[in-house]
């Protein structure tokens, strides 16, 4: 499906034209069947061995079923599974659903974590609107991959920085991107990346390009802060006069 554009219905099955003609053709004429009444959504056949990756996008493993299973995926890049056996009616259905708003999204997500105290919060898909968006203050967020060295060398840095302002009307969050689904607003290519929100656009995500020790990053916060920080003056120098950086 890589190849079409939103808003799109994947119909995945073991398509194979040497070797089950006939299987593959009995498959792709019910798919046919409801594709010519349909507009504006594209139908595609995709061989499921070919877009493993694809359905593991959906929290799906290895589909062994000679039954295609259905994936969508919509303009604002929502995805959606068919959960019904697949059927020529069940086809209809799911993709009538699917144009009129009806279904329920999937969201890859890890569990929401019991304990969140402490300075840098953990986001994951479920709670991201909670922790980032709707939090009520400058946000500083992190996308990690479990096994980025840079990653890995941020963590201690990222922990101390938040130390620093935990009495700060700021959140620093970190969200493992390899285990939840990153919002759309956020062009997440590589690890670490890291993007800043000011409490009042936070539709409006600025990706942080600066340094990453720890007084690159107060420095950074202090100048961006929506309002001046209590224990820091714009420059990021500490208002008691002692040197913390």
């Amino acid at each position: 499906m890589e190849a079409f554009k939103p808003p799109y219905v994947g119909v995945y099955y073991a398509v194979d034209y040497v070797k089950n003609p006939k299987g593959t053709n009995y498959w792709r004429n019910r798919v046919l069947k409801v594709a010519k009444s349909v507009k504006d959504v594209t139908l595609a056949i995709n061989n499921k061995d070919d877009f493993q990756h694809e359905i593991n996008e959906y929290g799906l493993e290895f589909v062994s079923d000679d039954k295609p299973i259905v994936l969508a995926r919509s303009l604002d890049n929502k995805k959606y599974i068919m959960k019904d056996e697949f059927s020529v009616d069940n086809l209809e259905k799911f993709v009538k659903n699917f144009q009129n708003g009806n279904l329920e999204p999937y969201i890859k997500s890890e569990a929401v974590p019991e304990d969140n105290t402490t300075p840098v919060k953990v986001a994951v898909a479920k709670n991201f609107d909670d922790i980032v968006i709707n939090n009520g203050v400058d946000t500083l967020v992190e996308f990690y991959a479990p096994w980025c060295g840079h990653c890995k060398s941020l963590a201690p840095v990222y922990e101390q920085v938040a130390e620093k302002l935990k009495n700060e009307a700021v959140s620093l969050v970190k969200m493992d991107a390899t285990a939840n689904d990153v919002p759309s607003t956020f062009d997440v290519r590589g690890f670490p990346t890291l993007y800043w929100l000011p409490k009042d656009s936070k539709n409006k995500p600025i990706r942080y390009e600066g340094g990453r020790e720890v007084n690159d990053f107060i420095k950074y916060i202090a100048s961006k802060a929506t309002n001046e920080l209590n224990g820091f003056d714009r420059s990021g120098n500490p208002k008691d006069g002692k040197n913390e950086l």
